[in-house]
């Protein structure tokens, strides 16, 4: 089975679909190590936090449609080292991210030489944990041209590799993003391999890669799917993220894998491990992530760059129960 369009999506056997509330998985942490949060509202950042989610990485990939212009990518790469980092911990989660030119503007190749001159004043920033998400969208020529290029950044930079495989031709993508980083001399430990489904996992792991699967909704992979793929292979390198986007995507899609998996029987020290330290485990390689970091206080009445989340008089938490909105 790959990762195409699931539409009958049938629960798993003897399994009653059931409504996700926060209580299935009260007391659990929760690291998404990728989501597009700039993609999202500060509900998702309230919905997040409710249900444990205390950690999580914001990739840098396209915005919907290329951009014309090399400031584009500096507001862009700006936007995850401030804004996005300062929106996030006004929730009580600490945002990492990491940098990179992605593969679909890769494609772009005047524009994509500037982008890798802009790229070094980046990678070095208090947050950035990795270069990505780089590798294969078409599989062209130019994507694998910046694809080594980024590589030979990471090794400089001593950062891990966030690799986007393709949705087109999954398995030869995934087979290719792993041979190239081993000619590279890329110790696959330091290698996030994304986007994994029944058709990659057992070789990704086998080689010694980290092993990424994205619950997106009728797409990449559904959550009952992964709890027969962590069943099968343990939780050893394996992690979950939901990859929230622009798209139609769920920003709870890492607690509630935990909470699907905990009712149908993966022991709570696995689906820790999936969903929480092994995220915290690959990506704390670039020598940034601390879980101490992970409790600090909320200030809502903070600023960033004398800018608020909150606008003239609002309340910092609203109440998301009630019909009345104020």
């Amino acid at each position: 089975m790959c990762c195409s369009l699931d539409p009958e999506n049938k629960p798993l056997a003897g399994m009653k679909p059931e409504a996700f509330d926060t209580s299935q998985v009260r007391g659990m942490k929760f690291f998404d190590p990728h989501v597009h949060m700039s993609a999202r509202t500060t509900d998702d950042y309230l919905a997040m936090a409710d249900a444990g989610v205390v950690a999580l990485i914001e990739p840098a990939f396209w915005l919907g449609q290329p951009r014309t212009g090399l400031d584009s990518f500096r507001d862009y790469y700006s936007s995850l080292v401030g804004w996005e980092r300062f929106r996030s911990s006004q929730f009580g989660i600490r945002h990492y991210c990491t940098i990179g030119l992605n593969s679909r503007e890769a494609n772009n190749e005047a524009l994509a030489e500037k982008v890798m001159e802009l790229l070094p004043l980046y990678i070095f920033k208090e947050g950035v944990v990795g270069i990505g998400e780089i590798g294969f969208d078409d599989q062209t020529a130019l994507e694998e041209k910046y694809y080594r290029a980024q590589l030979e950044l990471a090794k400089t930079a001593g950062l891990p590799v966030q690799v986007h495989t393709p949705h087109r031709d999954k398995k030869r993508g995934t087979q290719r993003s792993m041979d190239i980083a081993i000619e590279h001399g890329i110790d696959p430990k330091m290698v996030i391999i994304d986007h994994n489904n029944e058709e990659t996992v057992k070789e990704v792991l086998d080689r010694g890669f980290w092993a990424a699967f994205t619950i997106y909704p009728f797409t990449k992979m559904g959550n009952q799917r992964m709890v027969e793929i962590v069943r099968q292979y343990g939780p050893g390198r394996i992690m979950v993220n939901s990859a929230a986007d622009w798209g139609i995507s769920d920003p709870l899609a890492v607690p509630k894998t935990a909470a699907l998996m905990q009712m149908n029987g993966i022991s709570r020290a696995d689906i820790e491990l999936v969903t929480y330290i092994n995220a915290i485990t690959a990506f704390a390689q670039s020598q940034q992530i601390d879980e101490a970091d992970f409790n600090g206080e909320v200030n809502q009445s903070a600023k960033f760059e004398g800018n608020s989340i909150l606008r003239g008089g609002q309340q910092p938490r609203i109440d998301k129960s009630s019909i009345i909105i104020n």
